[in-house]
Order: C-alpha cells, then sequence, then structure tokens
C-alpha cells in the first residue's frame, strides 16, 4: 500500500483536492466532527478539561472556539484527548485499507503528529495565500484569533514544503487539481 500524505497551509484545499485522487480518504477533520457528534467518551473527557466553556452534547464547535480563544491551554488539552482517538480511527482505515494500492491521507497535523512514516510520500498541496484567505473567510465559522492559533502549532509552510515529494498547485479549479494529480499518481506508479 502507498500512503499519500497531503500537507499544506490552513485553508489550501487539502481536503478538496483529496477527493480527485481516486482511492480512499482518511480526513481527519470529518473523523473529529464525528468524535464531536457521536462519541460520549470523547465528550466527558473534553467536558472534564473543559468544564466552563462546554454546555452541551454533541460538542458544538461555537463552544470549542471560545474556549480555545478565552485560554491558550485550552488548545493542548483538546489536542490530548482528540488525538490519540483520531489515530485509533486511523488504523482502523488502515487496516481496513490495506489491500488498496494507494491511499490518502488528509491529516491536517500529519507531520507535527509524526503520523507519517518514512516511505509516505508527501505532497504539499498549494494555493495562494490571496486565495486561501478569500475562502477562509466565507467559512461560516471563521475567526482569524482561532486560525492564528492552530497555525502556532504547526511547522512552517517552507519545511513542509521542502518535507514534501511533490507540490500539487490548487487553484481551486477541478481541471488544474485533476491535471496535477494525474501527473503525481503517472510519476508514483
Amino acid at each position: 500500500m502507498i500512503r499519500l500524505g497531503l500537507i499544506g497551509d490552513i485553508g489550501s484545499g487539502k481536503s478538496y483536492a483529496a477527493k480527485f485522487f481516486g482511492y480512499p480518504v482518511f480526513n481527519a477533520d470529518l473523523e473529529v466532527s464525528k468524535l464531536y457528534k457521536n462519541n460520549r467518551t470523547c465528550y466527558n473527557k473534553i467536558k472534564k478539561a473543559l468544564y466552563r466553556n462546554i454546555i452541551s452534547y454533541p460538542i458544538r464547535k461555537e463552544e470549542l472556539s471560545k474556549a480555545i480563544i478565552s485560554n491558550n491551554s485550552n488548545l493542548k488539552k483538546i489536542i490530548d484527548i482528540v488525538h490519540p482517538l483520531i489515530k485509533i480511527r486511523m488504523n482502523k482505515f488502515l487496516k481496513k485499507n490495506s489491500n488498496k494500492k494507494i491511499i490518502i491521507l488528509d491529516i491536517p497535523l500529519l507531520l507535527e503528529n509524526k503520523l507519517n512514516r518514512k516511505n509516505d510520500i508527501l505532497i504539499y498541496v498549494y494555493a495562494k495565500k490571496r486565495e486561501v484567505y478569500k475562502r477562509l473567510k466565507k467559512r461560516k465559522n471563521f475567526n482569524l484569533k482561532l486560525i492564528k492559533k492552530f497555525k502556532k502549532i504547526q511547522l512552517s509552510l517552507e519545511y513542509k514544503k521542502k518535507m514534501s515529494h511533490f507540490i500539487l498547485k490548487n487553484d481551486f479549479t477541478n481541471k488544474t487539481l485533476k491535471k496535477g494529480i494525474k501527473q503525481i499518481i503517472k510519476k508514483i506508479l
């Protein structure tokens, strides 16, 4: 099995690009959302750690956002609870898809959490900052303070680019992405 890890800036379109590869995708953000909606154990742990901020089940992202912005240590508390649960889900995904030729890992903190392996192929999804910012502003939960906090826990974009085997240019058109992905897959296989 060939593991392709998509890395890049927040809002660069990693999840958008992942859909076009045509292989199974592990989308960590989607899995986190599922945890917040359906996992009582996760809720209980987060509620205990952030008892002043978390009021309702399922966990609401607005409550988490306020918690993160109100106290610098809250993001770490959330990460310490959520990431081990995501790693378990990732391992189940890998086991389920072990017979696939290629799988896609769409995990925002892939390198930071050392979830990548030495032989993974890293693809840096590049988009112009202006385009990224324009798209982030359209998100219903857009919060610049929150984005800055997340960026602080990430490795630099220069480092991620340097670690990558390929750069996939994303101008947010299907045609460009499909062409870039086709070229990358051709080189890999």
